[in-house]
């Protein structure tokens, strides 16, 4: 007869490594004052940024997760000199044009916005680079931020026409460039952008539909001119090339992603009152918030400040009754990381939701949108694909659960699902907890001290 999973208990998660399975059961009453980590976004930026900039910048709250320290490793291979001494990121940056050609391939491990961001910058200086990833970034596609570049004259070697590995061969003459982005991507904008700084004369992205805007935020807190015009018909980014960045000492507030996930619980589950502290709330990323508020979610945006360019507050939330909502498609670019933890909001709310246009979903870390249809059903949730809508029949009475979540090295899909563990009858598994250090590292322990039932299940000790 086989043995009982060993389960360690809520207390004893603190000493534990989370590179087991983690179970989620029906919680209630979560309180408390949190902080979520650093912003993903722009902490990639300000280490790229830091790092070309001239001087010593000194960088507070940066997000230490594996996909930030992928970019750190890139940039010191480029030559760059970067530390980390309690919890302050030091960088004594080189300045714009000086980057070195690396020895060993430039390895991004899970980060598409580490590898895209950083090629959009080696590729207008004259090195030779090689840029690799995991099995999950080798199948995301690369060719939408590939054609920029090559227009700045930089030479690309792909895998298939599409994937890594890639070969970079930056421009020894780079060319200035005005591009009409095709499809909503920030991470194409901020390629080009970052180009562009090398690059004598202006660089231009051009877009109908606004993306966050944290690298234009921030190239105006290094000190770099940046104009912008902005019309009804789309938004012009502008920038002259080869100017000098300068150090700064920053403060990066909290990331709205990452706090999302508190948050919806704190809405979902009984008798709960949260408050998340120091989160940015930048218009191209506040999708998720508005989405909530017209769901009928209690929430409440305190203490107004700013940091890194950017407005930041402390939210608070309670336990709210839910109602089913529509949302646009033109919605979709403020939030598109955030849909998973929308969709747990969703199945348990009175009445249909429709997220309309959610065709970005096929190629982030994995099938987004095939992923929030398998753990929403496999926990017995109603939920169905039409085109690139998600259709949710919500449930107020709570979800039946007891399902095991294949979380396909997707950070998103693991939290999301020991999310929805919270009000589900039966307990939720996932299988994989150790990709959750992609963006939020500490994760389950802060979960616990709101008062979440988790528990780490160690599958090995079965016989």
């Amino acid at each position: 007869m086989s043995a009982k999973p060993l389960i360690i208990m809520n207390q004893d998660l603190k000493n534990i490594k989370l590179n087991n399975n983690v179970m989620a059961e029906l919680s209630q009453g979560l309180h408390g004052e949190i902080y979520a980590p650093g912003d993903k976004s722009i902490s990639h930026r300000c280490v790229i940024l830091s790092s070309i900039a001239l001087g010593e910048s000194r960088i507070n709250g940066l997000l230490e997760s594996t996909d930030v320290v992928c970019t750190i490793e890139a940039m010191r291979s480029l030559g760059c000199d970067i530390s980390l001494k309690e919890n302050t990121c030091i960088i004594n940056g080189i300045g714009i044009g000086s980057l070195m050609e690396p020895i060993a391939p430039l390895d991004f491990g899970n980060s598409g916005t580490a590898a895209r961001l950083i090629m959009g910058l080696v590729s207008t200086h004259p090195i030779k680079s090689i840029f690799t990833g995991d099995e999950s970034l080798s199948k995301r596609p690369m060719k939408r931020v590939v054609d920029p570049l090559i227009e700045f004259g930089a030479e690309f070697t792909l895998n298939k026409s599409e994937f890594f590995p890639i070969i970079v061969n930056g421009s020894k003459l780079p060319i200035p460039i005005s591009y009409i982005t095709l499809i909503p991507s920030a991470q194409v904008k901020s390629a080009i952008l970052l180009a562009g700084l090398n690059t004598p004369g202006i660089t231009s992205v051009i877009e109908k539909q606004k993306t966050r805007d944290h690298t234009e935020r921030l190239l105006k807190i290094y000190g770099y001119d940046v104009a912008i015009e902005e019309n009804k018909e789309n938004t012009k980014i502008s920038i002259v090339g080869q100017q000098i960045l300068e150090a700064v000492n920053i403060n990066i507030p909290g990331d709205p992603s990452s706090a999302g996930y508190p948050i919806v619980a704190g809405l979902i589950c009984k008798d709960s009152n949260l408050t998340v502290k120091n989160i940015l709330v930048n218009p191209t990323r506040d999708g998720l918030y508005k989405s909530l508020i017209e769901m009928g979610a209690k929430i409440d945006l305190l203490n107004k400040r700013s940091e890194a360019g950017e407005e930041v507050f402390d939210i608070s939330v309670r336990s709210s009754n839910l109602r089913g909502i529509e949302v646009p498609a033109s919605r979709a670019p403020s939030m598109i990381d955030d849909f998973p933890i929308l969709a747990v909001a969703a199945s348990v709310a009175d009445g249909i939701s429709i997220f309309r246009g959610l065709s970005e979903l096929k190629v982030k870390e994995s099938d987004r949108l095939l992923g929030i249809k398998h753990f929403l059903e496999v926990n017995g949730v109603d939920v169905s694909i039409s085109n690139d809508d998600l259709i949710i029949k919500g449930s107020p009475g709570g979800i039946s659960g007891g399902g095991s979540v294949n979380t396909n090295l997707d950070h998103r899909m693991a939290m999301s699902s020991l999310v929805l563990g919270l009000v589900s009858n039966s307990p939720v598994l996932i299988d994989d907890s150790d990709t959750i250090n992609t963006s939020f590292p500490g994760f389950i322990n802060l979960m616990v001290k709101l008062g979440a039932k988790l528990k780490i299940i160690d599958l090995s000790k079965q016989r």
